[in-house]
């Protein structure tokens, strides 16, 4: 049985293409978004790995910081702000809203899971026009720990007093899918464009092309 359902934010509902263009001025290239978002990710699992907390704004500072070293192009705390600050605005996915609002009106507690902190989360699904969508936003950063450690998902069930079974997360991040799994969640992902599962250990029993499409699932799997 699932009670609740714990949606990833970057990527999954907001889409960070809106950064392409700061990017490619500052850093030269489109691909640079993509190469900061995984060297962000690397510089957060190292420090869970090492016994060390490193909030995502930290990380994601540190990772702009090592690709402009890598790339000889210096930025200015000016740069950084500005990258930051795009990152609380980004817009939602086409697919988002209408699926969100259908599955809030139903039984189901619909929540936001996020490595963010919860002030840069509530700013993002805000400005995205969809904070109105979740019952809850909820923050890694609340436990020091940010996902795909244990910690982040046992918080949301909880939060709600639940069993961990009974949380079902939703992502695009197979990382992220993993994580959930393991710590005794239920799954669904997201294949948005160049998003693909791990061929290794438990795999999801929701898989769409689209948010729409995984709504579509939960709604007939989960709502009895």
């Amino acid at each position: 049985m699932t009670r609740v359902i714990a949606f990833d934010v970057n990527e999954t509902l907001l889409d960070l293409r809106a950064l392409d263009d700061t990017f490619e001025r500052l850093l030269g290239s489109t691909s640079q978004r993509a190469a900061w978002f995984a060297q962000m990710l690397q510089l957060s699992f190292v420090a869970g790995l090492t016994g060390e907390y490193v909030d995502f704004t930290s990380a994601q500072t540190g990772a702009l910081t090592m690709l402009a070293q890598r790339r000889d192009r210096p930025l200015t705390p000016q740069d950084v702000t500005e990258v930051l600050k795009q990152m609380s605005s980004l817009p939602a996915h086409p697919d988002v809203l209408r699926p969100l609002e259908r599955l809030a009106a139903t039984p189901l507690t619909v929540v936001a899971l996020t490595n963010s902190t919860a002030a840069v989360a509530e700013a993002q699904l805000t400005n995205a026009g969809i904070r109105s969508c979740f019952e809850a936003v909820l923050s890694a950063d609340s436990v020091q720990r940010l996902k795909p450690a244990p910690e982040p998902y046992l918080s949301v069930a909880a939060a709600f007093g639940v069993d961990i079974g009974e949380v079902r997360l939703v992502a695009a991040h197979s990382w992220d899918v993993s994580g959930a799994l393991a710590a005794g969640c239920q799954a669904a992902f997201v294949a948005r464009p160049g998003m693909v599962l791990s061929p290794i250990g438990r795999q999801p029993d929701i898989v769409g092309a689209g948010l729409d499409a995984v709504i579509d699932q939960i709604i007939a799997r989960d709502i009895t």
